[in-house]
């Protein structure tokens, strides 16, 4: 079950390694965070997802002690870092813009958060190299960031994070000024080296492939506000409100109608729900995901309509359908089917919605 917005979250291992509590902002009148809280275990990589301006970054920048919070608390292995400067709070931080020195190599940049007045020169290139190694960078050292792809680049700027040996991880959108398929190939990459170091990872992305592929738990923000946090799966099959629900993933949003005895209607027909979900009062609408609409539903099948076929969309092993209920032409629903299973040519078929596929929102 998911929890209440903002309030401590069940799931991760105890204690935790990092603890939010109530942390809020504000920049004037506008709440940039309202009493967010939020629990990240040792080993764990929880992704802050949300729409620009949901208050995700702002709340990264908190933990790493670069903007003051208003109110709140952060603890970090137990240690209370509110008031910490960011020197002592044991992280290394990964930018969207790379954030590398260009008059510097390589190396030099590598080894520019590793003190330099306590560590040999044999150790300091030893452990610059095996940053490097890592990344998958070896023998870069003598580089300029100028002479290096935008993927290697930030490939450096996370050795230079990592090269400390900091017990949290920042990502600040790490990825998002990458071509797609750097992008893709630098996400695997990343996750085996969270896995591989197993530190504590904090990701801030708005991209919710990137969240899906790469966490552990997802953290959806929304206008200061954590709506919801759960791993990928249920996030995705089980929407705590309909924000979430309509920002990860695709989605139909069906109106619906009471009938008298209180039960909710689609295009006139009775709507079966699974027992669990409950009809709320006034204005509903139908939440189902495209996978959830069985095309060709035999006779007998619950929430079975008549539909017209409007729009096929060819993506390779799967395919995308428009569909025109009877009775609600005005508001189209979208399946998403494999591709063999495509019935041939347009016309009207039965279609059907997979009960437990289906939500109701206010």
């Amino acid at each position: 079950m998911s929890q209440p917005p903002n309030a401590p979250q069940a799931g991760t291992a105890s204690p935790a390694f990092l603890s939010v509590r109530g942390i809020s902002r504000r920049f004037g009148a506008f709440t940039a965070l309202d009493g967010v809280s939020l629990d990240v275990a040792q080993g764990e990589f929880v992704c802050l997802l949300g729409p620009s301006g949901c208050g995700k970054t702002t709340l990264l920048r908190i933990v790493a002690g670069l903007e003051d919070c208003d109110g709140g608390q952060i603890l970090a292995g137990g240690r209370d870092i509110t008031q910490a400067p960011p020197r002592e709070r044991d992280y290394g931080i990964v930018f969207q813009s790379y954030a590398l020195f260009p008059n510097l190599t390589v190396a030099q940049n590598v080894a520019y958060g590793l003190d330099s007045r306590n560590t040999d020169r044999a150790r300091l290139r030893a452990r610059v190299a095996e940053m490097l190694a890592l990344v998958g960078l070896a023998g870069s050292e003598e580089k300029y960031p100028a002479q290096l792809s935008g993927g290697q680049q930030q490939r450096v700027a996370l050795a230079r994070a990592l090269a400390p040996a900091p017990s949290l991880l920042l990502l600040d959108e790490p990825m998002s000024a990458l071509d797609a398929q750097v992008r893709e190939h630098l996400r695997v990459e990343l996750r085996r080296l969270q896995r591989k170091l197993n530190v504590t990872t904090v990701m801030v992305t708005h991209d919710q492939d990137e969240a899906m592929a790469m966490a552990d738990r997802i953290a959806v923000m929304s206008n200061g506000r954590i709506e919801q946090t759960g791993a990928p799966q249920d996030i995705y099959a089980a929407p705590a409100t309909a924000f979430v629900a309509g920002f990860v993933g695709q989605a139909n949003w069906l109106p619906l109608e009471h009938a008298g005895d209180g039960s909710l209607r689609l295009a006139g027909q009775p709507l079966q729900l699974c027992p669990a979900q409950a009809a709320p009062r006034g204005r509903a609408r139908l939440f189902c995901r495209p996978e959830a609409v069985t095309l060709n539903a035999p006779e007998g099948m619950p929430n079975r309509h008549l539909a017209r076929i409007t729009d096929q969309l060819y993506l390779g092993s799967r395919s995308r359908v428009t569909l025109a209920l009877d009775g609600l032409e005005d508001t189209p629903v979208v399946a998403e089917v494999p591709s063999a299973a495509l019935p041939a040519g347009g016309g009207k078929l039965w279609i059907a919605l997979q009960r437990d596929g289906l939500r109701v929102y206010a």
